[in-house]
């Protein structure tokens, strides 16, 4: 049998990983700034997280969410103790498209409406309602498309409150990245999710955050919509919550109650991954990961503003666009055969995706920071 191929590949096989660095089957050591799509939130093999784990492993890996399982509460006492949202609850699942799908299903199971509005650069996953509020047309297959969801421009306000004043009352639920990463790192401004919330209000219609990529320190504050004082109905998140362990998460306003069987999964808030969970909240809370995102990100943007061809910078945190004057395929490239560093792209052609570690160091960026440098003065 051989592999349905579908991705792209680097011709790299990692084999080994450590902090902020990656070895391949030849013995190459690569510096990984992109942590596998935001991932890797406390660098590769943590020993607080290879501890738990292993520890875990010589107790009990797996039982379904037909028992007790205490290490979910704690996983949720210590959620709701590092975001400030002790006051909603926990749905586990795993992964940020799961988690997208049953944010979208409790919203129209709250107001029995079944519209979604989504927004031009959106990327929420590829399941069927994830896909389908996914602004990419490739990806989405004629039995994922359907009427009831409904587009809007990114930071335009007009067009949103006339989207509002046509279907306001048939809308069940808006669904927002709080920082758009697979469209090149597109920052909301407080404007657009003060009126998306004050609309939302006004129309019976739930909220969602999608914090899947922004979430768990990135940007600086825990949830990055946090930054504006919005309060979300939901919120979801996954990539950097489990440091690679598959998991991810619904958080949910006190409104919503609860029912049995209102929603479920097999393998989400599995013992290992409420280990691999915790041991991320334990590292961030210690080692004050969310103010390093912060310091590190603004390091970086202040020694790499006026390199050549570099246009722009959007910046929240750790999660980081430059913006070239060129696709940025050449320079990705460059990075990672001539200088050995990981870099991401996005469908922005033009926009290099840059996601650390949150607890990485001084002295690694700036192996990035001289070697960006030495691209973009040779292009």
């Amino acid at each position: 049998m051989n592999l349905f191929n579908v991705y792209p590949l680097f011709n790299i096989n990692p084999v080994k990983a450590q902090g902020s660095f990656l070895w391949d089957d030849k013995g190459e050591k690569y510096l990984d700034f992109y942590g596998g799509h935001a991932v890797i939130s406390i660098g590769h093999n943590h020993p607080h997280y290879q501890t738990q784990l292993k520890s875990q492993l010589d107790k009990i890996s797996f039982y379904s969410n037909s028992v007790q399982n205490t290490l979910q509460t704690e996983l949720a006492e210590k959620l709701g103790k590092l975001s400030g949202l002790e006051d909603y609850s926990l749905f586990l699942c795993n992964s940020g498209a799961e988690a997208n799908e049953n944010a979208l299903k409790l919203a129209s199971f709250h107001n029995g409406k079944s519209k979604v509005l989504y927004f031009s650069g959106s990327f929420h996953g590829r399941t069927s309602a994830a896909v389908s509020v996914t602004d990419n047309p490739k990806i989405v297959a004629p039995v994922n498309y359907d009427e009831r969801f409904i587009k809007s421009d990114w930071n335009n306000i007009e067009q949103l409150e006339n989207v509002f004043e046509k279907q306001g009352n048939e809308i069940s639920s808006v669904i927002i990245e709080g920082i758009q990463g697979v469209g090149g790192i597109m920052i909301p401004t407080i404007e657009f999710l003060t009126k998306i919330k004050e609309l939302c209000e006004q129309h019976d219609v739930v909220l969602i955050l999608d914090e899947v990529q922004s979430g768990y320190g990135r940007s600086g504050y825990f949830f990055a919509h946090q930054e504006f004082g919005i309060e979300a109905d939901i919120i979801t998140t996954a990539k950097g919550m489990g440091n690679g362990f598959p998991i991810g998460g619904v958080l949910i306003h006190p409104k919503f109650k609860a029912s049995n069987g209102l929603l479920g999964t097999t393998f989400g808030g599995n013992h290992l991954a409420c280990v691999a969970a915790i041991a991320v909240l334990d590292v961030m809370k210690d080692e004050n990961l969310i103010e390093n995102a912060q310091k590190m990100g603004a390091y970086i943007e202040n020694e790499i503003k006026d390199f050549p061809h570099i246009k722009t910078i959007r910046r929240k945190g750790l999660m980081i666009g430059i913006e070239l004057d060129r696709d940025c395929s050449e320079v990705r490239n460059s990075l990672l055969y001539n200088h050995h560093i990981f870099t991401g792209n996005s469908n922005d052609k033009a926009v290099l995706r840059i996601l650390p570690a949150l607890n990485i160091k001084k002295e690694e960026t700036d192996v990035f920071i001289s070697a960006l440098k030495k691209v973009l003065e040779n292009i």
